[in-house]
């Protein structure tokens, strides 16, 4: 890492289990986390624009991770240059697209910025399923790519009060194409998640409480096709496409209610935190590479038996390469005492990284 955000330069080998890194808030543990984000998404996961994610005062950041992917060796090179269009390499072969690269690093983080999942807008919750299924699924995200290019067509003919039936029908077209791919994608794929999560939720709570998640979409009441043509005048006078597979929700429930209106602060940490356990395993499943698994400062404000349950679900052998921060060394001494695992614990300190020996 080169001027990635407040990391002026760091070279660091990690462990193939546990990678621990420690220090006071500020000093750069989420962005080495971000920046291992980067290299299998080329982008961060803060969504922080590139220009920003270079180091004040610099002109560019280099991010080089080298994976042992099955026994396969695999080098990722990214090159971020304030102003201009990033490079982004495999094995020193730049990438046509970018959306070539997804899926070849599957990777869940869990962070504290989940919490939009719940408190945030429906746009966070689709692109929590969008995420899932472009790491699974490259059709999925081809058609996700042209949904959008005609989204955006579309709304522009809106804005500008085209009354052309003709060019609208066009891109009606693709939207109902790929719109109709994307709904019944997303909603096989709440089926398939739900029992995952029930289990780890059940884990970690070792509680009666029963938690869901319902697909909510338009297109259970009406073909998009129809509900295009039907509102198209309503839609010029607001100047947007106010129907389709981009207005969805997954609606999270805690019992037969939104968790997010009865939902304690600690019952919405632990759903999600068994949400995105259930998001590892779905894409742990198959002959698939094992996502790598990022806990970005998760333990906070969770009692300890919920800590230690949790522990103990990524000390299962199916959980690969882990990295986890918090800002108290002596708690991950005692977690990673528990894990018994090879590890590599690291101290951050003003965005610098110091590799300590185990104890």
């Amino acid at each position: 890492m080169v001027n990635y955000k407040n990391i002026r330069q760091a070279e660091l080998s990690f462990s193939p289990k546990i990678n621990c890194f420690f220090g006071n808030n500020g000093m750069g543990k989420t962005n080495l986390m971000d920046a291992i984000y980067y290299l299998s998404f080329c982008k961060s996961h803060l969504n922080t624009p590139d220009s920003q994610v270079v180091t004040q005062g610099e002109e560019m950041c280099v991010l080089q991770g080298a994976y042992d992917i099955d026994g396969r060796d695999e080098e990722l090179f990214c090159a971020i240059r304030r102003k201009q269009r990033k490079v982004f390499k495999r094995n020193k072969k730049e990438y046509g697209k970018l959306s070539e690269h997804i899926g070849l690093l599957p990777l869940v983080l869990i962070s504290p910025a989940d919490t939009d999942l719940i408190q945030g807008g429906s746009d966070e919750r689709r692109r929590f399923l969008d995420l899932i299924l472009s790491q699974r699924d490259k059709n999925y995200l081809h058609a996700l790519i042209q949904y959008n290019k005609a989204l955006l067509q579309r709304n522009t003919l809106l804005k500008e009060g085209t009354l052309d039936a003709s060019l609208y029908e066009v891109l009606e077209m693709q939207l109902v194409r790929y719109g109709e791919v994307i709904h019944q994608v997303r909603a096989a794929l709440v089926s398939e998640l739900l029992p995952l999560f029930n289990r780890y939720h059940q884990q970690i709570c070792r509680s009666a409480e029963e938690v869901g998640l319902h697909y909510a979409s338009q297109l259970d009441n009406a073909p998009l096709e129809e509900l295009l043509r039907m509102n198209r005048e309503r839609d010029r006078i607001l100047g947007y496409t106010s129907s389709g597979i981009h207005k969805d929700d997954l609606e999270m429930l805690l019992g037969d209610a939104l968790i997010r209106r009865i939902g304690s602060q600690g019952q919405q940490k632990t759903y999600l935190i068994a949400l995105k356990l259930a998001q590892f395993a779905l894409l742990a499943q198959g002959e698939g590479t094992t996502p790598l698994l990022l806990l970005d400062d998760i333990f906070d404000k969770l009692d300890a038996q919920r800590v230690a349950q949790i522990i103990q679900v990524v000390g299962d052998a199916q959980f690969g390469q882990i990295f986890i921060t918090d800002t108290n060394r002596k708690y991950l001494d005692e977690i990673l005492a528990t894990l018994q695992s090879d590890y590599a614990l690291f101290e951050i300190e003003n965005g610098q990284a110091k590799q300590l020996l185990p104890v």
